[in-house]
């Protein structure tokens, strides 16, 4: 372990071309243009690969956008192109977008190159000699990718030896070893690299992993431990099937299970992950590690608990590390010290009496929404500390039906002081529909109804189509106005909420 402590591994990301082979996936020029740069001067990725060549001409505007602008920051040379073993296309493509290193996509495995190009290991060699020497007279640099080395070796390791043995007098500088189909294991992965590295000591070999079997980022630490100091990945595990490896996934593994020094600047992790996520179109899960909405949510209240007292439950992977903070969720499973940390997130200080209160109320709504915001919590406070609570109705059953261009109706049975009543009513809309039934109910008892003055709602800043609802409805009654307030995540609701709580004051008052 002291001895990976002093290696430096390199990070060679693929979004813009590997990535791009995700199924719906196309960046426009400006995008591919704007990962870029976040990669190399955000997250200081040591090497990217920005395109396949010879795909398009929009294609090839945007590798020229890249290199001129990488030209300008002195990042040129970490910029790549694929390539093809076609003699003069590919690289008089590279050199045209203003590109300075090819990575040349050979033939890994004997059965590829027999029968998909028809070729001897002795003719494919000498098609890369021939595309290889006239790269570097063209001033470019060159990689070497086997395609489908994995296989390749498995099925015909002497042709993969070959290969790479037939080659070692080109002055290729990296030799790129793809697990193509994501076939790997890691004890395989580890195997087949540490002969390799052993055959060939002088040659530099990078591991590029897939995850078809979800094992990429623990073949990349197996790679590494092999003895490979360059690996591969790409922005939220993009790529051809189930993608590739996760570059946020391999740095903080390297980093904290292997001890390996890296030149990624983690506080920029996710925000470049949500450039990409956007640009893509391709949403990652809330609990995808490192990047994901909720992975730096603390949810069980003995968690939030374990924390208050002694950050019980913090680890190597703070959220603060990649520029993030720490919430804890609100809910049914909630307890005192989630309250807590979100009441002093948010500044405000409650009596034990006023938090248990408060605390009971998320305990309810946790049960009919899945996720409570501490956004939602200033609404659900002011809705329980709203004066006091009387019981003299209380609603047992709501039924509201409505819809486009018919009339509403609404279906309600209620407890009035001890006696069960039933109502029905129509009106332009679920609330209307309800005060016509609870109306009608109400006026059987000689209940004045106060007129509505104003009828507000509001949602957390921020909030999505779920979120709590906050009605706030100013009556008036005898020349007098007041207001009361209900919160529910279902709008309608909230207005009933509302007017429940002003019925019962104004049977309380008579």
């Amino acid at each position: 372990m002291n001895a990976n402590a002093a290696r430096h591994i390199q990070l060679m990301d693929t979004t813009l071309r590997d990535g791009e082979q995700t199924q719906g996936v196309s960046f426009s020029a400006n995008e591919k243009m704007n990962i870029a740069r976040a990669l190399l001067q955000s997250l200081n990725v040591d090497r990217i690969e920005v395109a396949s060549a010879c795909v398009s001409e929009g294609e090839k505007q945007a590798v020229s956008q890249i290199c001129s602008w990488a030209d300008s920051e002195g990042l040129l040379d970490r910029v790549e192109v694929l390539g093809f073993v076609d003699y003069k296309r590919s690289v008089d493509w590279i050199v045209s977008a203003g590109g300075k290193v090819i990575n040349l996509l050979c033939k890994g495995s004997e059965k590829h190159c027999r029968e998909q190009l028809g070729k001897t290991l002795e003719s494919h060699l000498e098609d890369i000699a021939r595309t290889v020497e006239y790269a570097q007279e063209q001033g470019l640099r060159a990689n070497m990718y086997l395609e489908d080395w994995s296989n390749g070796y498995a099925n015909s390791k002497d042709y993969v030896f070959g290969l790479v043995s037939g080659t070692s007098n080109l002055g290729i500088n990296h030799y790129l070893l793809p697990d193509t189909l994501g076939l790997m294991s890691p004890r395989e992965v580890y195997d087949s690299l540490q002969d390799m590295l052993s055959s060939f000591p002088e040659a530099e070999f990078d591991f590029h992993p897939h995850n078809d079997y979800g094992l990429a980022t623990a073949n990349v630490l197996a790679a590494v431990e092999a003895g490979v100091n360059t690996v591969h990945c790409t922005m939220n595990c993009l790529g051809e099937r189930a993608g590739n490896a996760s570059l946020a996934e391999v740095t903080v593994a390297l980093k904290d299970k292997m001890g390996m020094q890296l030149s990624i600047d983690e506080s920029h992790i996710a925000v470049v992950s949500g450039m990409v996520e956007n640009f893509s179109g391709k949403w990652i899960a809330a609990n995808t590690p490192i990047v994901g909405a909720d992975v730096f949510t603390q949810t069980a209240g003995i968690h939030a608990d374990g924390d208050l007292k002694g950050d019980l439950y913090v680890t190597n992977l703070s959220p603060e590390r990649f520029a993030r903070k720490r919430t804890y969720a609100l809910g049914k499973m909630s307890g005192k010290a989630s309250l807590i940390n979100n009441l002093e997130e948010l500044g405000i200080q409650l009596s034990e009496a006023e938090q248990a209160k408060v605390l009971e109320r998320i305990v309810q709504l946790g049960d009919s929404k899945q996720v409570i915001t501490s956004d939602d919590l200033p609404f659900i406070i002011a809705d329980v500390m709203e004066s006091k609570e009387y019981h003299h109705i209380t609603l047992l059953n709501c039924y509201i039906n409505t819809g486009f261009n018919v009339e509403s109706t609404a279906s309600i049975r209620v407890d009035l002081k001890g006696t069960e009543y039933q109502g029905t009513g129509s009106g332009n809309g679920g609330f209307d529909a309800f005060m016509d039934a609870i109306t009608e109910i109400l006026e059987a008892q000689d209940f004045k109804m106060p007129e509505l003055i104003d009828y507000e709602v509001h949602i957390p800043r921020g909030g999505q189509t779920n979120a709590l609802t906050e009605c706030i409805i100013t009556w008036e009654s005898e020349g007098r106005d007041f207001k009361t307030r209900g919160v529910d995540a279902n709008q309608v609701l909230a207005a009933v909420k509302a007017t429940l709580r002003m019925i019962n004051l104004k049977l309380h008052d008579s």
